[in-house]
């Protein structure tokens, strides 16, 4: 297998750069008003919110924070940041069919950041580019390890022990990693973008066609040993027809030799010169089509250089008929609704091996999935939203009776949060979760209007582990970061955020968080144009101290956002002390219980062992009256801890 080019700390590329952004129009108006949602929507911010009208720059924009601070920021290295002639892969047209509108070229700097995963005391910051590896054994000092040059965007990476995986897409991908790109023939002209197809199912754009064949592109999955982190080495490249946008890392507790991954294709299929097999055709014409399925790369971890797609499931198929074309097949909802894109792909899938189930944001549907046998998933729900241009992401709550969707409406690349925009547009949708059923409980959206210059809709996110609570932490692009709490899934609110200023104050910039994610107490954003930010949290009227330390206990070896694992709490007065500080916010016990509680956690090993089982008892005796589920379930896990430190 072909190396990867890869330095340490440095590494610098000359291509031209992009053409000037022509300025911004406003996109055209709906037909119709949007029509009113169904279920509650979190209100806008109004005009006295903070991040309303920062100072615009790239490296020197406003800034202003609540609930969180920034603790440090690295720029991106040479070779991926502005002004290095980056090597960047052009973005692929967005699927969101509401994208009728000229495209334009934003302003962009350097190639983009995307996603995130950690291991140990490293955070792999993927990009169009390739790789780069940071040390974060003091986050508030995070330092550059390598960068591993390997154009091809999108970059997503997940890891697994001594293994980093890493999604491919863009025609630029080469086998070897390098970052000449594929040229093409001499005198080549592409062609012209094909006209609107009026028989073409709805939802669906026409794609311009992909450029000559040649064996040297790759577009699917690369597979690095990083043993010495310090010299990454690929060791396999699996080529797939639609390559890989996005990737799952699946680990099935009942096998310890292989790894699986879930790719998630999103771009043109491949011409059959190029990858044997490869179709794009619809399933009537040609039933063994690479659209309507995902591809999962079974790895042993032995000889992981063995990789290879053992199966490609037609999970949006019709349970009756098995037509591969079974879910939603396009187009709006009816008036004042969105047009949807047509479901033919996930773009990302989330796994939650604990329960067995996995969550799909599938274009048209989200969807939930049986992983109980991973290789072969079978899909149990699948659900359509009138409000949804594409379904993109997915988080389950951490007891797996909600799960929260992302829909990326306008592609990332536009303006999707300004004061005219809906608030249940290119928001998160909240779902309860019940015996394999979704049902729609609310909408979320980052309250505070943005600029037309700012790309802003809903991204990546991860949970906070806060003990009695759902909260989850969010990129919004250059919306910035939000932290919602959806602990009741049929109000979720803000609770604390990050923002800066616009990229540029005149045209639209490439610019904002692609992910944000928890990671053993801090927050870690991957900001597309500036670099590595890392956050921590600071108490405020929704978030106490003892909240944030409670949370700041859990700790993780690895984490990959998608593959999620069950937050775990030690069983001790610190995760009390959380619990006590809610059932206080909530006025769920009298000031008189409260203050004895905390007496008694306050002086510790000094207390009666008796007189924690008697507080324990109380307490489940009030769970039984408790105005909430939630508040009924805080009271049990604090008698639990009584219970268990009564015992020591």
């Amino acid at each position: 297998m072909r190396k990867a080019i890869f330095v340490s700390a440095i590494v610098a590329m000359c291509v031209a750069q992009p053409p000037p952004a022509k300025p911004d129009a406003a996109p055209p108006k709906p037909a119709t008003p949007p029509r009113p949602p169904s279920v509650y929507s979190n209100p806008r911010a109004g005009a006295s919110d903070p991040r309303i009208g920062l100072k615009a720059g790239l490296t020197d924009a406003a800034e202003v924070a609540w609930g969180m601070v920034r603790v440090a920021t690295i720029p991106k290295p040479p070779g991926f940041a502005h002004g290095n002639n980056a090597v960047s892969a052009p973005e692929p047209p967005s699927d969101d069919p509401n994208n009728t509108e000229p495209r334009r070229p934003s302003l962009q700097f350097g190639s983009t950041n995307s996603d995130l995963a950690f291991s140990g005391n490293h955070v792999f910051v993927g990009n169009y580019n390739g790789i780069n590896f940071y040390d974060i054994d003091n986050p508030a000092d995070i330092k550059l390890r390598t960068s591993l040059l390997c154009p091809g965007g999108q970059g997503d990476v997940s890891v697994h022990k001594n293994l980093l995986f890493m999604s491919a897409e863009a025609m630029n991908g080469r086998l070897d990693c390098g970052a000449q790109g594929i040229p093409l023939p001499a005198g080549y002209k592409p062609p012209p973008l094909p006209k609107p197809d009026p028989n073409a199912a709805p939802g669906t754009r026409p794609r311009r066609p992909p450029p000559p064949a040649n064996p040297d592109r790759f577009r699917g999955l690369r597979i690095f040993d990083i043993s010495d982190i310090s010299r990454p080495k690929q060791v396999a490249a699996v080529q797939s027809c639609r390559g890989s946008h996005t990737h799952t890392l699946v680990v099935d507790p009942k096998d310890k030799d292989n790894v699986y991954i879930y790719i998630s294709g999103t771009g043109p299929v491949r011409q059959k010169e190029e990858l044997a097999d490869c179709s794009g055709d619809d399933p009537d014409k040609n039933p063994e089509t690479a659209l309507f399925r995902i591809d999962i790369v079974k790895v042993p971890l032995a000889h992981p250089e063995r990789a290879k797609i053992v199966n490609s499931p037609r999970i949006f198929a019709d349970e009756k008929t098995g037509a591969a074309a079974g879910l939603w097949k396009g187009g709006t909802h009816g008036e004042g609704t969105q047009p949807t894109s047509r479901t033919d792909k996930c773009h990302d899938i989330t796994v939650y091996s604990a329960i067995g189930l996995a969550a799909g944001a599938c274009s048209g549907n989200g969807i939930v999935l049986d992983i109980s046998n991973p290789a072969n998933p079978k899909r149990i729900e699948a659900v359509t939203d009138p409000n949804y241009a594409f379904w993109h992401s997915a988080t389950f709550s951490n007891d797996g009776s909600k799960v929260l969707f992302t829909d990326e409406w306008g592609g990332g690349s536009q303006p999707r949060c300004r004061a005219t925009d809906p608030m249940h547009w290119g928001a998160d949708a909240i779902f309860t979760l019940d015996k394999g059923k979704l049902t729609l409980a609310s909408y979320y959206k980052m309250p505070a209007p943005q600029t037309d210059k700012e790309n802003c809709v809903a991204h990546n996110g991860s949970l906070i582990p806060i003990p009695g609570r759902d909260v989850m932490v969010q990129g919004w692009y250059q919306g910035g970061v939000s932290i919602v709490d959806f602990t009741d899934a049929s109000r979720p609110f803000e609770i604390a955020y990050f923002d800066r200023g616009p990229t540029d104050a005149n045209q639209r910039g490439s610019g904002g968080h692609w992910s944000t994610y928890w990671y053993n107490g801090y927050i870690y954003g991957a900001e597309i144009a500036r670099g590595l930010d890392v956050f921590k949290l600071e108490p405020n009227e929704h978030m106490t101290q003892n909240e944030i330390d409670a949370a700041s206990q859990v700790r993780n070896d690895v984490l990959n956002v998608q593959n999620q694992t069950k937050i775990e709490w030690p069983s001790n007065f610190i995760t009390g002390r959380a619990y006590v500080d809610q059932l206080e916010r909530g006025k769920a016990l009298s000031a008189e219980r409260i203050d004895a509680l905390r007496k008694s956690m306050a002086d510790g090993a000094r207390t009666n062992p008796r007189a924690l089982q008697t507080l324990a008892a109380s307490l489940d005796r009030d769970a039984a009256t408790a105005k909430s589920s939630a508040d009924a379930k805080r009271m049990q896990a604090l008698a639990g801890i009584f219970r268990t430190v009564g015992r020591r």
